[in-house]
């Protein structure tokens, strides 16, 4: 979506995301961009202009008292849009209801520009639970065991220990610096800026004294310097760190589908719970704000309990 000036009410709603409600600045990029598309789709509709031509839509010149005469049809019009022709998912379309819900309460509770609020009665669409998807011991050895051997290997093997004994975020490990750690001890900051403290087990100690020891790469950047540094002697990104997790998946031959940071994190936090981790501990490490999240691990139980049934002695099919 094209860069386009925006009005100050939202520019105001944005700046308070992050300093005062601590959102990550991803989380207000997100806002920015479902909000910049519900205006020019608002637009276009009130002005008779083409869809399909959103982008080139100005919205700096939507004026407050605008604001005040959006309703709650205008808001279902919007979800239409995005379902139908734009074919958001549920998940997607659920994050802009997040987004509009949240501007709106600003505008009343906060800066008292509007009485009415049209999205309090906006409803979230529902979204099926999906199991998390993970690898098993043995394909997790093998995805280990296909980090090749050259200068970045005692890094990467590290990186990806993290992810497997952590169970920590992407986000998490690019943000990690060389202070972070304390003895055994790691400080994460989660999100919304929440920091938790993790435990750093003996595989741990030991890729973090091999990535230490192995001559990396020096840091050229301003600020605290990172736990992890790039071949450039930069942080990573999220992106690099998605890379890496790509290139190790194609050199060990799992070719695993679709597997990203984010799927070492389910898979160390499946492992942790077929391990005995109770759910309050499991939430602690994870960093999950609520505990019904951390409860989407609880679906191993549920084959745990399949197999035990299938090998059940009676479990014996006779001809009758």
């Amino acid at each position: 979506m094209q860069q386009t000036k925006q009005p100050k009410f939202m520019k105001d709603f944005l700046v308070y995301l992050t300093t005062i409600k601590g959102k990550s600045q991803r989380t207000r990029k997100e806002y920015e961009y479902d909000l910049t598309l519900f205006f020019r789709f608002y637009k276009a509709v009130q002005e008779d202009l083409d869809i399909e031509n959103l982008s080139t839509i100005d919205i700096g010149t939507i004026t407050i008292e605008e604001i005040r005469e959006m309703t709650l049809e205008d808001l279902y019009l919007f979800m239409e849009y995005c379902e139908v022709q734009r074919g958001n998912s549920a998940a997607a379309r659920a994050r802009k209801v997040a987004t509009l819900k949240s501007f709106f309460k600003y505008l009343k509770g906060k800066r008292r520009l509007i009485e009415e609020n049209p999205a309090d009665e906006l409803e979230t669409p529902k979204i099926g639970r999906k199991r998390p998807i993970y690898m098993n011991l043995q394909e997790a050895t093998q995805f280990i065991d296909g980090i090749k051997s050259n200068q970045a290997s005692p890094r990467n093997y590290c990186m990806m220990m993290f992810f497997l004994n952590l169970g920590i975020r992407v986000t998490e490990l690019c943000q990690l610096n060389k202070t972070s750690i304390q003895g055994r001890y790691l400080t994460v900051i989660g999100k919304g800026n929440k920091e938790r403290t993790v435990y750093l087990n003996d595989s741990c100690m030991q890729a973090l004294a091999d990535y230490e020891n192995s001559g990396k790469t020096p840091y050229k950047g301003e600020g605290e310097e990172p736990l992890f540094v790039s071949q450039k002697g930069t942080r990573f990104t999220r992106q690099t760190v998605a890379k890496i997790v790509k290139r190790i998946n194609q050199q060990s031959g799992l070719q695993k589908e679709r597997l990203t940071p984010h799927k070492l994190r389910h898979t160390s936090a499946t492992m942790m719970y077929k391990a005995g981790a109770d759910i309050r501990s499991l939430q602690h490490i994870l960093g999950h704000s609520s505990v019904a999240t951390t409860q989407i691990y609880t679906h191993i139980e549920d084959e745990q309990l399949q197999h035990v049934l299938e090998n059940n002695p009676f479990n014996i099919v006779r001809e009758r």
